[in-house]
């Protein structure tokens, strides 16, 4: 592929994760392989696909689980990438030095060339989800990487919620933002507000979408991590929308699935004619942006 297409597929990879980070690992292969044999030219994995949700509690042990970058993990997707000619967006729990870890994912390109890392900009801390004890913030910044497919912009999980995470990376020409993520359903809390939840994190997904033109791919994990009682349901649910926040596809909510969608990306061109919101900002006023809190009150 000498220069981006316009039209192709894109797979995510919705995987439950064990605890056995290789087992994990030639699962994912295998999916991968199985995808692009489907026809997929960028290809997607769940964030810490590697590994169980080891973030359900504070245990120092599971700093063990992290690699460098590059490393095996990265290494064995650009073999892949390079065998299948297919752009490959791997999450990996990253060590950059002793006592220093963040929650990352790499972007292969088509001929197996690493083309960069993003780190998670945005750490949470809550009950199950106890980021902060592993993950230093990202310093990278918000990226688009030049691909085979076109600019293919990354942000992990806690970031989707965020519209300056999604409209930084847009302005830096990405085409796609692709969210890989973990999130699920405390079982206590779904019959109440788990249909809820789920449409939240669609709307400000959709919402991504439109008020920047471009397309949308969130990509779960799926399964009962924990126990029963007392661990995360994650919800799967991983979707495609396109720059008009349309859902082109979407995965089932406890199924393992490798979604396909078919992607037009000559579609941003004619949404931003007819909605132009990157023309019409008005970059002079928003300094406040830069600040934590306006006190209205003075």
């Amino acid at each position: 592929m000498s220069a981006p297409v316009n039209e192709f597929t894109i797979a995510l990879i919705q995987m439950r994760c064990e605890n056995d980070p290789e087992r994990n690992l030639q699962r994912a292969r295998e999916k991968i392989l199985q995808a692009r044999e489907q026809g997929a030219l960028l290809i997607c994995l769940p964030e810490l696909f590697k590994t169980s949700y080891f973030c359900q509690t504070e245990d120092p042990r599971s700093f063990d689980l992290a690699e460098p970058i590059p490393g095996p993990t990265t290494e064995l997707m650009q073999q892949l990438a390079d065998d299948c000619r297919a752009v490959l967006v791997v999450p990996v729990f990253e060590r950059r030095a002793p006592g220093l870890y963040h929650n990352s994912a790499v972007v292969i390109n088509a001929d197996g060339a690493l083309l960069g890392v993003y780190r998670k900009m945005h750490i949470p801390d809550d009950p199950l989800y106890y980021e902060k004890y592993y993950f230093t913030p990202g310093d990278t910044g918000f990226r688009s990487f030049a691909t085979a497919v076109g600019q293919v912009g990354i942000l992990i999980c806690w970031d989707q919620w965020f519209p300056e995470a999604a409209r930084l990376t847009a302005l830096q020409g990405a085409e796609i933002l692709v969210y890989p993520t973990a999130i699920g359903w405390h079982p206590q809390e779904k019959a109440s507000w788990g249909a809820a939840q789920y449409s939240a994190w669609q709307t400000i997904q959709r919402s991504h979408a439109i008020a920047n033109g471009v397309f949308v791919a969130a990509v779960n994990r799926v399964g009962q991590e924990g126990p029963p009682s007392g661990g995360l349901e994650f919800w799967g649910g991983s979707f495609v929308c396109d720059p008009f926040g349309r859902v082109l596809a979407q995965a089932d909510h406890q199924q393992e699935e490798t979604l396909l969608c078919r992607i037009d990306k000559s579609l941003i061109e004619s949404i931003r004619r007819n909605w132009p919101f990157l023309r019409d900002r008005r970059i002079d006023a928003y300094q406040g942006l830069c600040s934590r809190f306006l006190d209205f009150r003075k």
